[in-house]
């Protein structure tokens, strides 16, 4: 098929390798404008666009793609197919249905579930045991068109937001060169939504990585491993920050220190309960959170076993104030 790819970051470039190795006419790729990024401000091409350039393909970063002059480069294409995977503008009506097959897209979840811009975190922080990749036909809504094909995915006890980032690109990568053949044959027809199943999984933001050890242990591992990457999940010690980056729900009888249990039964959330060599122990709202990888205010991630040579932690001390 004659395609225009329309995507920004990391997830969608393995549907546009997949998609050039299937075989398909990738007339152009369609991607958000250069940034400054990091501390230098150096500008830096998006991840899709570093692909496009690559295997030589054209690229085209409108500022708004609903302005005039950006559909009218749009519709000069004659695409049969706009493939559409975390692009990062809503597309208009005129866009939707200017391709012969419309605009296909590439979403993290299992739809209805999970519409919205977070969908993979969210799974991970609301303690989701699968979740997916539904390739939809777009329309006026956010992720509210009607579904051509899914692919679940099982979500491990132990997955970041990170770790299911590339599981769900892979698979999407996979579902989307197998949809399009079919999309084009009749061999698959749409399936509408079914919207009092959904749920939204609203933007990520920087607030929701302060770490409250009134929550539950369950719940704290649940949002530290879907924040992992950004904005990450962190905590005061001693008067600095301290983002935490491995960590895990324990039993009372993981702890290492069992002359500390009569202090467990009366510590406040927060409090450092106990201290091995390669990990401490803190109080939540409800168990203990077994803290082994840590990143100090100002300094590189870090093993415990290493934090502690220089911070010295003990039982007792307390998160967070």
């Amino acid at each position: 098929m004659k395609i225009v790819f329309m995507g920004t970051p990391d997830f969608a470039v393995d549907a546009l390798e997949a998609l050039i190795e299937a075989g398909h006419q990738i007339l152009a790729v369609v991607t958000q404008p250069d940034k400054p990024k990091g501390r230098g401000k150096e500008v830096q091409m998006t991840p899709v666009k570093m692909c496009a350039v690559s295997h030589g393909i054209p690229v085209f970063q409108p500022v708004k793609v609903k302005e005039a002059e950006a559909v009218e480069v749009l519709r000069g294409y004659g695409a049969d197919v706009f493939v559409v995977a975390a692009f990062g503008q809503i597309l208009s009506e005129e866009i939707l249905h200017m391709p012969r097959y419309g605009c296909v897209n590439i979403h993290a979840s299992l739809l209805p579930k999970y519409r919205g811009a977070g969908p993979i975190q969210w799974a991970v922080i609301n303690g989701e045991k699968k979740t997916g990749v539904t390739i939809m036909q777009m329309d006026k809504g956010i992720d509210t068109g009607d579904m051509w094909m899914k692919t679940e995915i099982a979500i491990d006890p132990h997955e970041t937001g990170d770790s299911l980032h590339d599981k769900l690109a892979q698979a999407g990568a996979r579902l989307i060169v197998e949809a399009l053949p079919k999309i084009e044959s009749g061999e698959i027809k749409p399936v509408k939504q079914n919207d009092d199943e959904s749920c939204y999984a609203k933007m990520l933001h920087k607030s929701m990585g302060r770490i409250d050890w009134q929550q539950s242990a369950v719940k704290l591992d649940c949002l530290i491993r879907g924040l992992i990457s950004w904005p990450g999940a962190s905590t005061v010690f001693r008067g600095k920050n301290l983002k935490i980056w491995k960590e895990e729900p324990v039993t009372d009888k993981e702890l290492p220190e069992r002359n500390l249990m009569e202090q467990l039964q009366d510590a406040q959330p927060g409090t450092v309960t106990a201290v091995a060599k390669d990990a401490f122990y803190v109080q939540t709202g409800e168990g203990i959170l077994k803290i082994s990888a840590v990143q100090p205010e100002g300094k590189k991630r870090m093993e415990v076993k290493d934090f502690l040579l220089g911070y010295p932690v003990k039982a007792g001390e307390r998160l967070g104030m």
